[in-house]
Formats: structure tokens, C-alpha cells, sequence
């Protein structure tokens, strides 16, 4: 009952943003994003995707060994690339990582494991993005300005936990005594271990700022003329936004950028139209994980015509 009602949630919410950001503004926005997108845009987008990739593929890796599995570089990126397009060409935006965990944990034979590093190497990321937006809102003038130093304030506490938690030995047979006893052994082993956290940080940081660029880009292709220091914080605000449920990216995204233009006096007619862009961008750049998708599908086809043709022989040598 619950799945359900979440999917449903999970769906309708995205739908009802978009019609209500037509309902207001039209489809103006949604058609004039979609014509200034260019060339120049896309090849920027494919080109920085790549850094981002990489980027999160070794922070990958670094958790993956935290947890004792092993996982060549080479690998990460190619199966990122497939999670990363799977993310924004399905609803919910988590079935890539899911696909990624489940087929690494194949690989290794632990799916529990596998699932466990994909899990923990995402909520890094989202940890160094989270302390990085709140940095930034703080710094410079956005519309959350005002409102940032108790957010600051929460950041600080919820460090303050994770340590305290990542240093826990907690005693007990219970199931809550065991799980804490797991999820501060993750923490200190595979985050914060002094071989993993500085990779960990410098890799998230990385992804953080290529994101960030490829929004201010976008923002550039749909005729924005705000300096940098004016759109970055809200780059960072509606990247913030894009971890909420969407279909295949869309939804939050616009709501957030719309609003968030609308408040800085940029307008939200210009704010949906960059969100547009922004959305085009990076489909257009995740499509090298179609590669990866139809060279698995192919030899997952030549496997079995390859072991019946091995067969047909062993029969006749035998007759």
C-alpha cells in the first residue's frame, strides 16, 4: 500500500509542477528552451558529463574498496554512464543506481554489498553538495539568503552526528543494535577512513562544479545575462531540488528554477526556459549509456547462440 501510494506520489507530483507552469506561463517557456538550445551547448554538456562521470565513478570505486569489493575504474565509468542515463530517461530517478548496484553485486557474487557501496557512494555525494550549497547561499546574495544560517546551524549538528555515530560500538543482538553496529562500520570504513574521505570529497566537490557550469551554460544558451556570482546560487538551489521525485529529471526542476528566477527578478518565463535547456543538455550528454545498454544487450544475445553452436559441435563429434 505504501509503494503504491508512493509511486503515485512520485509520479502526479512532477506532472502537477509541469501543468501548473503551464497553467501560469504558458508553453512559451517549455517551446523557446528547446529552440535556443544549439550545438555549442550540447558539445559543453557531453564534454563536462565526461569529468562528472569519471569523477563519481572514482568515488565509487573509493567506497566500493572501503567495503572490500573490488571495481576497476574502466568499469565504473562505463556501468555510471548506463546508471546516469537510466536516471533521467526513467521515472524516479534511482533505477540506474539500483541496475548498478544489482549488477556489480553479480559480478562480485554480493548484491548486498554492492547495493550497500552504490547507496553509500550516492549519500556522499549528496553530503558534499548539501555543504557546498549552504556555503555558497551563505556567501553570496540568492533568496534564501536570510534564512541560510540556521540551515548552516542544522549542517553542522548533523556533521556533529555522523561522527558521533561513525565512532558507535554499539553491543547488543537486537536488530537496531546490529544495524547501528553496520552503519557505523560502513561510515568509518568506507567514508571516513583517511584513505577514502579526501578522494570522497575532492570527487563530489568536482561533480558539484561540473553540474553547476553546465546549468550557468544553459542559463547562458537561453539569453540570462546575470553575472555568475548572481546564478550560481541558483544553480546550486535547483540542483538541491532535482533529488526530489521527478519523470526522467522533469518537474522539480522547473518548479525550482521558476520560482527561483522569479524571486532574484530574472523572471520565471527565463527561469523554465533555462531549466529546459538545462534538462535537453543533459539527456543529450547521458547518451553514451545507450552504448553501453545495446553492447550488453548484444552479448547478452551472443552468449547463448555461442553456447548452442558449442553444443551442435560436441553432438556431432559424438555421432
Amino acid at each position: 500500500m505504501r509503494r503504491t501510494l508512493w509511486r503515485s506520489v512520485s509520479v502526479l507530483a512532477p506532472v502537477a509542477t509541469l501543468g501548473l507552469l503551464v497553467w501560469r506561463l504558458g508553453t512559451g517557456p517549455f517551446i523557446d528552451g528547446v529552440r535556443t538550445v544549439d550545438g555549442g551547448a550540447l558539445a559543453a554538456a557531453a564534454g563536462i558529463a565526461v569529468l562528472t562521470t569519471v569523477c563519481c565513478a572514482w568515488r565509487w570505486k573509493i567506497v566500493a574498496r572501503g567495503l572490500g569489493i573490488d571495481l576497476p575504474l574502466p568499469s565504473a565509468v562505463v556501468a555510471y554512464y548506463r546508471s546516469v542515463f537510466l536516471n533521467v530517461a526513467l521515472p524516479g530517478g534511482v533505477v540506474g543506481d539500483v541496475h548498478r548496484g544489482v549488477s556489480h553485486g553479480r559480478d562480485v557474487r554480493d548484491v548486498g554489498r554492492a547495493l550497500r557501496a552504490v547507496v553509500w557512494e550516492r549519500s556522499a555525494g549528496q553530503v558534499v553538495q548539501i555543504v557546498l550549497t549552504v556555503a555558497i547561499l551563505v556567501a553570496l546574495p540568492s533568496p534564501l539568503h536570510s534564512s541560510m544560517l540556521p540551515v548552516a546551524l542544522a549542517v553542522i549538528v548533523g556533521a556533529l552526528v555522523v561522527a558521533l555515530l561513525a565512532r558507535t560500538r554499539a553491543a547488543g543482538r537486537s536488530t537496531a543494535a546490529r544495524l547501528r553496529a553496520a552503519v557505523a562500520g560502513d561510515l568509518r570504513g568506507a567514508l571516513l577512513a583517511r584513505r577514502a574521505w579526501p578522494g570522497i570529497v575532492l570527487a563530489s566537490a568536482l561533480v558539484v562544479a561540473g553540474h553547476a557550469l553546465t546549468f550557468l551554460i544553459a542559463a547562458r544558451t537561453a539569453g540570462v545575462t546575470a553575472p555568475p556570482s548572481r546564478m550560481l546560487p541558483i544553480a546550486l538551489l535547483v540542483m538541491a531540488a532535482m533529488v526530489l521525485p521527478s519523470i526522467g529529471g522533469w518537474g522539480p526542476r522547473e518548479g525550482v528554477t521558476a520560482w527561483a528566477f522569479g524571486a532574484a527578478g530574472l523572471g520565471a518565463h527565463r527561469g523554465v526556459s533555462t531549466a529546459v535547456v538545462y534538462g535537453v543538455m543533459v539527456f543529450v550528454a547521458s547518451l553514451p549509456g545507450v552504448v553501453v545498454l545495446v553492447v550488453a544487450w548484444m552479448r547478452a544475445h551472443r552468449r547463448p547462440r555461442q553456447a548452442g553452436g558449442h553444443q551442435l559441435r560436441e553432438d556431432a563429434v559424438r555421432a
